[in-house]
């Protein structure tokens, strides 16, 4: 099984210390060693970095540690590969084009069936099952959408539909992100955590290196990291809840909305009173 790695941020941040420590799941201190890519969002701009070999032993990989590229928005992969050879074009994570935004995907699990799912815009360059079901949800959007929706809520109904038929069909855990929103699918293991005010210290589980997040951040800054599982140790992870979509906007998760606590408390007072 591979593991992913995903960002949402209020402000432009660098994923250095997160990536940092899954890395090295990537053939040291974990079994990933079948490839792994990174895709930053930087405006309407996106750039990515893969490698077919092991991210602990990557050059490429050390270089976008140290880079300290700023997003809002960051996906990432390490491969365990299952379905496709090991190859540059088997990497996630995976990028298409729709509506005038570069969107990309990164998938965990296995799909039994998926190539049977019909593909009318877009095809596979590689051979995994991932792709496969890229393609296929990217294809069900532009059919059901020719132009880009006006209603976000009526786009975020349609891809969770898309993401539980997926999960039909076996193990999809998933991010997805379209330069604006962080979309999340969990079907066994996801994990998150938002930093935010008052910031304090994290360690990596996977490598020794602390960091103190005040001495990087401002006060209104808000960063929710999602990951296969927990990277740091002295912080509370909180698991998805199994076959959760979500989305994330500016390191809030925006889907499923919080229960409105107020309303429903003022709500039963107002009973109350009309009932006595």
């Amino acid at each position: 099984m591979c593991e992913l790695l995903g960002m949402s941020a209020s402000v432009p941040t660098d994923i250095c210390f997160s990536f940092a420590g899954l890395i090295r799941r990537g053939g040291d201190t974990g079994p990933h060693e079948d490839g792994w890519g990174i895709a930053f969002y930087e405006g309407k701009g996106y750039r990515a970095f893969h490698d077919p070999g092991a991210s602990a032993d990557s050059e490429i990989a050390r270089f976008v540690q140290s880079y300290s590229i700023k997003s809002n928005n960051v996906l990432c992969h390490i491969r365990k590969a299952n379905r496709g050879k090991v190859s540059l074009e088997n990497t996630h994570p995976f990028a298409r084009e729709l509506w005038g935004q570069t969107w990309s995907f990164a998938h965990n699990g296995q799909l039994k069936g998926v190539k049977n799912l019909a593909l009318n815009h877009y095809k596979p360059v590689g051979t995994t099952d991932s792709e496969h079901a890229f393609c296929w949800l990217l294809s069900e959007l532009r059919e059901h959408f020719p132009l880009p929706p006006t209603s976000q809520r009526a786009l975020w109904i349609f891809i969770q539909q898309k993401t539980q038929h997926l999960s039909q069909l076996g193990i999809f855990n998933m991010l997805m992100s379209d330069g604006r929103s962080l979309y999340t699918h969990c079907s066994t293991t996801l994990n998150w955590l938002t930093r935010q005010a008052p910031f304090g210290n994290a360690q990596l589980i996977d490598a020794d290196m602390t960091v103190n997040f005040a001495e990087h951040t401002q006060t209104n800054d808000v960063v929710t990291v999602i990951a296969t599982q927990p990277l740091t140790s002295n912080e509370e992870w909180q698991a998805m809840e199994k076959h959760q979509f979500s989305v994330f906007q500016q390191g809030e998760r925006v889907w499923p909305r919080r229960k409105n606590i107020r309303q429903r408390s003022n709500k039963n007072n107002k009973t109350k009173k009309n009932g006595g």
